[in-house]
């Protein structure tokens, strides 16, 4: 199967997603993110340690060290306030412009 790269901004909003319902570490993320694609979206660490900081010094989402289950220090990110309101407006457009892209791609010839 094809692994497909993200468009412009989904993987910031995949990341929200994910963060929304409690902390993971980074490669906790991209097995999520994996895993619920059902294996058609894969991450790669140059693209996801560089979308975290950058959310990070945003203040959409902050860290803390602890263990993660295989007992290794891991750095675990959690969606803040700031993040949860930005998930939800960035849902909202995506939401939009997917029903946009839709309504093309179902026009007729």
């Amino acid at each position: 199967m094809t692994k497909h790269i993200f468009p412009q901004g989904a993987l910031e909003l995949v990341i929200m997603r994910i963060l929304q319902s409690h902390p993971e570490h980074g490669w906790g993320i991209a097995q999520k993110i994996h895993l619920l694609s059902k294996d058609v979206l894969k991450v790669e660490e140059g693209s996801l340690y560089p979308a975290l900081a950058r959310m990070r010094q945003k203040g959409w989402i902050k860290s803390n060290w602890g263990v993660s289950e295989n007992n290794r220090r891991a750095k675990y990110y959690t969606l803040t306030r700031l993040g949860k309101k930005r998930l939800g407006s960035e849902r909202q457009n995506w939401e939009s412009m997917a029903s946009a892209i839709a309504g093309i791609l179902e026009m007729d010839s």
